[in-house]
C-alpha cells in the first residue's frame, strides 16, 4: 500500500460566535504539500473546522465560563486528531496513522502487563479480554518536548494503530533528518499556543466571548486590594496581570468565588495543596488495584509528584503540590510509563 499523507484542517478565518479566529493553515498546508512533493506521496485534506469548533473551542469558552481552566489540547487530541482524523484514516484504509507527537509505543504481551501492572477490570474488561497483545504509552526521549501529558484519553485501539516516529528523537536530530531528506520544512519554528490555532492571548480571546464583569480582589484576610475586570479570564497561581501596585508582594491568585465574582491573592505559600478530586478518568491498560501509588503531573511540565489515588478518584500528594487547578488534567505515571488521567474538579 502506497503510502499517503492526509491533514486535519483545523479552523479558517472561521467565525466563531460572530467573532474572527485566526488559523494559519493555509501556510501550514503549503509546508505539507511541499514535503509530500519531496516524498513524493498525495496529499489529502480533511476540514474539521465545524466539529472543532464544536468539541474543542465552544468546550474552551464553556469551561472558562464556569470558572474552571481547561487544556484544550487534550480535548483537540480525543475528539479531532483521535476522534474523527483517526476514524476517518481507518475507513479511508489506512494502516496506521502518524503524527507529530513527542510520545513512545510499546507492544507488550498481555499475561506480563497484568503481572507487571496489577491490572484488573476496568469499564471495558471485554475489549481488553480479547486483546492477545496491549500496548503501552512512554514518554519521549526528548524530556523537553515529551507530550504524553495531551495523550492520556488515548485507548488501545488508537495505540494499535498509531506510530509516533520522532518519539525516540530530540529536537535537533529531527530537524537534522528532515534537512538530510530534503524537507523543506526542516527548519520551520516549532508549533505553539492552543492546538491547530497557535499562539493566543488567552485574555484578550476570551473578552470576544466573554463580557467583562469588573469586580474585587482581596486577600486572604478579607482585606480588598484592588479590582479586576472578570473573574473569568484569570487562572489560579497566575501572578501577572493583577496590577495592584501596593507592594509587599508578589501576589498569586489562590482561589476564585465565580458566583460573587471575587479573587482572591495570597503568597506562593498560600498556592501549595495536598488533595484533588479526580473525574473523567481513563487508563491506557486498565485501571490498577485501589489505593494505588502514582507519579501525577498537574500541568504540562510540572515535575512530578508522588501521590496516592483511591477508587473514588480522590487524590492525595506526598508532598504539597503548586496551584491545583479546576478543569486541568492530572495525568499518572509509573517511571517513564505514561498510565492514564483525568480532569481536575
Amino acid at each position: 500500500m502506497k503510502p499517503w499523507s492526509p491533514i486535519s484542517q483545523g479552523p479558517t478565518l472561521e467565525e466563531f460566535q460572530g467573532r474572527t479566529l485566526y488559523c494559519p493553515w493555509k501556510q501550514d498546508r503549503e509546508d505539507a504539500l511541499r514535503a509530500a512533493a519531496v516524498l513524493d506521496i498525495p496529499l489529502l485534506t480533511w476540514d474539521f473546522s465545524k466539529e472543532y469548533k464544536k468539541y474543542v473551542a465552544d468546550y474552551m469558552l464553556k469551561e472558562y465560563k464556569a470558572g474552571r481552566t481547561p487544556n484544550p489540547d487534550v480535548m483537540c487530541n480525543k475528539e479531532i486528531k483521535f476522534g474523527l482524523f483517526f476514524k476517518k484514516a481507518m475507513n479511508e484504509g489506512a494502516d496506521y496513522i502518524a503524527t507529530g507527537h513527542y510520545a513512545r509505543i510499546a507492544q507488550v504481551q498481555k499475561l506480563k502487563v497484568h503481572k507487571d501492572s496489577n491490572i484488573i477490570k476496568n469499564k471495558e474488561p471485554k475489549e481488553l479480554d480479547k486483546l492477545d497483545e496491549l500496548y503501552k504509552l512512554f514518554t519521549a526521549r526528548d524530556s523537553a518536548k515529551d507530550q504524553t501529558y495531551f495523550l492520556w484519553t488515548l485507548t488501545q485501539k488508537h495505540l494499535a494503530k498509531t506510530l509516533f516516529p520522532i518519539g525516540d528523537y530530540i529536537k535537533p536530530e529531527v530537524r537534522k533528518l528532515a534537512k538530510k531528506f530534503g524537507l523543506p520544512n526542516h527548519d520551520k519554528k516549532d508549533s505553539q499556543g492552543v492546538c491547530f490555532i497557535g499562539p493566543l492571548n488567552m485574555k484578550n480571546f476570551l473578552k470576544n466571548y466573554i463580557k467583562p464583569k469588573p469586580g474585587k480582589i482581596f486577600d486572604l484576610k478579607g482585606k480588598e486590594l484592588g479590582r479586576h475586570d472578570g473573574v473569568y479570564y484569570y487562572t489560579i497561581g497566575q501572578r501577572h496581570g493583577l496590577n495592584l501596585g501596593l507592594g509587599g508582594g508578589p501576589y498569586f491568585i489562590v482561589a476564585k468565588d465565580i458566583k460573587k465574582n471575587i479573587i482572591f491573592v495570597g503568597m506562593e505559600k498560600d498556592l501549595s495543596g495536598r488533595k484533588a478530586k479526580i473525574t473523567n478518568i481513563s487508563w491506557i491498560t486498565g485501571a490498577p488495584k485501589f489505593p494505588t501509588e502514582l507519579l501525577v503531573r498537574t500541568r504540562y511540565r510540572a515535575p512530578l509528584k508522588k501521590a496516592i489515588l483511591k477508587k473514588n478518584g480522590e487524590l492525595i500528594f506526598k508532598q504539597p503540590e503548586r496551584a491545583i487547578t479546576s478543569g486541568q488534567s492530572a495525568v499518572f505515571y509509573h517511571g517513564k510509563e505514561m498510565l492514564g488521567g483525568g480532569i481536575i474538579e
